[in-house]
């Protein structure tokens, strides 16, 4: 009895498994009638022509051709993709008194210069780039807060947003942020005209002076101030030859043009000194006519200097253009106006300041009184200075030689 169940169960097992196998091979029939070879050809689908509103045959990104897929009302996919054609420019707003400045610059940071630009300036009025140099001013303005924005002009896509800035009645002594869109290269001035320093201790002198560096050791560092004019230094033996400080003319103010115009050779002096182990300070030679300018000279050197770490102040360098200098005729107080203004932005910026005159400046062009907060640097051509005034820098003569420099250089003591 048990071996007849048994063989009937495994007869059931068996029937089940050939049922299975049977299903499977006719789901799967098409499939092994191709693989041994017995397969029937599949209808053709030929692309269909376009039709309208339809799909371009069997090209699944065809209807990115399709222009009539999009909706072009305004609430579909294809009108969300604006392509604006011209230069985008933004605004910089500077003010130092009663004024504005309206600076345009391009996605890359630089001046936009060429276009006649309009900045509306909100309850005052419309003011025209005319001269297209990219920097619109504005003046005489109340203190208070004022809305700037640029109009629409062809060929740049200006922001449509206002910008604000506030006016104060009094002059504010701080560096300017748009500072760097005014200072123009050597190669970009005619030197002749605009780099006229005139050394006025020169005809000074008293025919006293000792040119050696090692004259008034005892008395104090010995240093040297150069420019441009010095040529290629080599810093090195400099500071073998026992020089122990330099002051670097980081640029000037043209004498005719009035623009403000870097030093040629200002970031390889002061990267050559530095590395030489030479402790380093500034100079500025003016020719500012305002504390406005003057305010702008100090922002230039603000700038200038941001890479680097000095030991020594900034001076700001007050003497004679040869006569013909813009600034030549100022009388006593707009002159020390000016030099106070750079003096209080230089130190507003975090630097030690300071004023090089010669001692007939020092006594005659300048109120020295309203200067006592900053370091005095005197010119004088002398064996021994006579200047009453208080003086911490005593440039002792103009005929000096170093090695490592090429001609004549200026030579100073900074008394310790």
């Amino acid at each position: 009895m048990k071996s007849k169940w048994v063989r009937q169960s495994i007869l059931m097992g068996v029937f089940m498994v050939i049922g299975i196998l049977a299903l499977v091979v006719l789901s799967n029939w098409d499939t092994i009638r191709r693989r041994i070879g017995h397969h029937s050809p599949q209808p053709v689908v030929e692309a269909s022509p376009e039709a309208e509103g339809g799909q371009i045959g069997d090209d699944l990104s065809g209807f990115m051709r399709d222009e009539n897929f999009f909706d072009k009302t305004g609430s579909g996919y294809k009108s969300d993709i604006i392509i604006e054609n011209g230069v985008k420019v933004n605004v910089m707003l500077d003010s130092i008194g009663q004024d504005l400045r309206v600076t345009v610059i391009d996605t890359m940071g630089n001046l936009a210069a060429g276009a006649e630009f309009v900045a509306d300036v909100e309850g005052v009025g419309r003011y025209t780039d005319t001269d297209k140099d990219g920097i619109i001013y504005v003046e005489h303005l109340r203190e208070g807060d004022y809305f700037v924005s640029l109009e629409e002009i062809d060929g740049y896509i200006v922001p449509h947003t206002k910008t604000m800035i506030r006016i104060s009645k009094d002059i504010q002594y701080k560096a300017l942020s748009d500072v760097a869109f005014l200072v123009l290269t050597e190669d970009q001035v005619d030197v002749t005209v605009d780099d006229t320093q005139s050394n006025s201790a020169d005809t000074e002198g008293d025919g006293s002076e000792n040119i050696e560096a090692d004259a008034h050791e005892s008395a104090g560092q010995l240093g040297i101030d150069v420019s441009s004019h010095n040529g290629e230094i080599n810093w090195t033996e400099v500071k073998e030859a026992g020089v122990q400080f330099a002051i670097i003319r980081c640029g000037y103010r043209g004498a005719s043009s009035g623009s403000l115009v870097l030093d040629s050779r200002f970031a390889e002096n002061m990267r050559g000194a530095i590395k030489a182990g030479i402790p380093v300070g500034v100079y500025f030679f003016s020719q500012a006519v305002t504390e406005t300018e003057a305010i702008e000279e100090a922002s230039m050197v603000v700038e200038e200097c941001k890479l680097y770490l000095l030991d020594l102040p900034v001076f700001i360098d007050s003497e004679s253009a040869g006569g013909k200098g813009r600034a030549d005729r100022l009388d006593v107080d707009d002159r020390t106006a000016i030099t106070r203004a750079f003096c209080e932005t230089i130190a507003n910026s975090g630097y030690e300041a300071g004023v090089y005159a010669s001692k007939k400046w020092w006594n005659s062009k300048l109120d020295a009184e309203q200067l006592t907060l900053y370091h005095s640097w005197l010119a004088q051509y002398t064996e021994t200075p006579d200047y009453d005034g208080y003086y911490d820098y005593w440039q002792y003569t103009s005929k000096g030689t170093i090695k490592g420099i090429e001609g004549k250089v200026d030579l100073n003591i900074k008394y310790r």
